[in-house]
């Protein structure tokens, strides 16, 4: 998924003859603290509520105020993940996106790329969630692979965590089972640390149709 895929259609740049008091309104209805200005095509940078706050007249066009405005972006086919990088970095709920020749083409909101990765098919798929814990040296992702392969399963999506001052990980990883028993006691049996687990036991499935079978007999 690239930079030029999650552009959001509502988040409209402000022209530099825009005043500050026109960007303070669309700041607060889009829940934003920063807005991109753009000058025809051409990206100036973001400009923030305290650039606008410390101006003495907020009706003035910006043009006319004296700040040198961040000039924070992504390129059109950077990948999702160097699109949060940089938004986490910076601290920011929003991403311009510059074309091949430097122009502007849009904006990238963080709502977006939630609702954008919330609907990737390893997300929306039935399965279970696993989380091990490995020592960073013993890290082998075919390995991994291989156990759940070993089990008639496989792996939607994996991602890894890494700690501060510490040579261990965490190895998070979505299964097309929503059972995972099997699959854990492998693991186990491989001296993994199962750190958590999050689906659905087929014991516990069957326990709960005998159940439901006598809530249904004693209403009878």
């Amino acid at each position: 998924m690239l930079a030029i895929d999650l552009i959001s259609e509502e988040i409209q740049p402000l022209k530099f003859s825009d005043n500050g008091s026109l960007a303070m309104n669309w700041m607060e209805d889009l829940k934003l603290s920063n807005l991109p200005v753009v000058k025809e095509q051409h990206y100036l940078g973001l400009i923030s509520e305290e650039d606008i706050l410390d101006q003495d007249d907020e009706n003035q066009p910006i043009s006319e105020y004296s700040l040198e405005l961040k000039k924070l972006y992504v390129h059109q086919f950077e990948h999702v993940y160097e699109v949060i990088s940089r938004m986490s970095a910076a601290k920011l709920r929003l991403m311009p996106v510059l074309g091949e020749e430097a122009q502007y083409l849009g904006c990238i909101s963080l709502d977006t790329i939630v609702e954008k990765i919330a609907n990737l098919a390893a997300m929306k798929d039935p399965g279970g969630i696993l989380q091990l814990e490995v020592n960073i040296n013993d890290y082998s992702l075919s390995e991994i692979s291989n156990i759940v392969e070993s089990n008639g399963a496989k792996i939607l999506s994996s991602y890894i965590y890494t700690h501060d001052d510490s040579t261990k990980m965490d190895v998070t990883i979505k299964i097309n089972k929503t059972d995972l028993s099997a699959i854990i006691q492998t693991f186990e049996r491989y001296n993994y640390t199962i750190a958590a687990s999050f689906h659905k036991s087929e014991m516990e499935a069957e326990i709960k149709k005998k159940f439901d079978a006598f809530i249904h007999y004693l209403n009878m």
